[in-house]
């Protein structure tokens, strides 16, 4: 059966209670919405959607329950994973009814789990440390991440993280970065089933290779980190067009990775007219 499955990949929507602004001028609440406008307007709409951390701004409960509100809009089934400003025990105390958040425990254990999707597998490895910006591989996690992946050998498998596993060479982010990346990219690498490692925290959309297969990061619905590569460059953010990533699988021709725009950009326009012909 050679029917394609889409995975509507965003991150890092930092939500504030009642929609108040983040940094007192982005309207997070309201690029959440337009992105769900524009994933309802796709000619195909995605069949799941897996969102990386940074639900929140500040991990409150009264965060997450107007988040849960928001999401509520979405017709298709959606996964979550904790990022740096998130609460894991009051994610999982709002969210109580996504079951997969409990697989590894309760409170503020780490959430790691294994969902199906569709022909796909979805793999969430929780990295971070509470109170802290940057991530960490915990060596005692990498034994339970070796078993899931050993698992199902023969299915296509989208590992999600926060952080990226890899420098980007924004300084100031590289600095909050994952730690211990490459006792994970040790285990990755014997899992060829690993299509994808998504990943967020970036507020970017950057790629790279790791572990035999492609670590990507996706652009934030919002806001986005500026792009400035001097070492010493300071924390930045921009109010560039916002985005989020489009995964396609097919049976036949693996996994696609889209690069997709937030927003009413008008209709599509032909480029031959009736006839066949070219318009010129």
């Amino acid at each position: 059966m050679n029917t394609p499955y889409l995975v509507a990949h965003v991150t890092d929507l930092h939500i504030k209670a009642a929609g108040k602004l983040s940094y007192r001028m982005v309207d997070t609440a309201g690029a959440l919405h337009r992105w769900i406008d524009t994933l309802l307007a796709l000619p195909q709409r995605p069949d799941i959607v897996v969102i990386t951390g940074d639900l929140v701004d500040f991990g409150a409960e009264a965060e997450y329950r107007f988040l849960g509100n928001i999401l509520q809009r979405l017709p298709m089934p959606y996964r979550l994973l904790p990022g740096n400003h998130d609460s894991r025990s009051q994610l999982r105390a709002v969210f109580a009814d996504h079951g997969y958040l409990f697989d590894n425990g309760d409170g503020e254990a780490p959430v790691h789990y294994a969902v199906d999707a569709g022909p796909l597998r979805l793999v969430g490895f929780d990295c971070t440390v509470p109170g802290k910006p940057g991530g960490r591989v915990d060596p005692a996690a990498l034994p339970w991440l070796q078993a899931t992946l050993a698992a199902a050998p023969a299915t296509p498998t989208l590992l999600l993280l926060h952080h990226p596993p890899f420098y980007t060479g924004i300084g100031h982010m590289d600095e909050q970065g994952l730690e211990n990346a490459t006792a994970l990219e040790a285990v990755v690498r014997q899992h060829p089933q690993v299509e994808r490692v998504l990943c967020g925290h970036l507020h970017r959309h950057i790629t790279r290779r790791f572990a035999g297969t492609i670590a990507i990061t996706a652009p934030g619905p919002a806001h986005q980190v500026a792009l400035d590569l001097d070492p010493q460059a300071p924390s930045r953010f921009r109010m560039e067009p916002p985005g989020y990533l489009l995964h396609w699988w097919h049976p036949q021709h693996g996994l696609v990775t889209h690069a997709a725009a937030i927003g009413e950009y008008g209709a599509a326009h032909p480029f031959f007219d009736a006839h066949g012909k070219l318009i010129d």
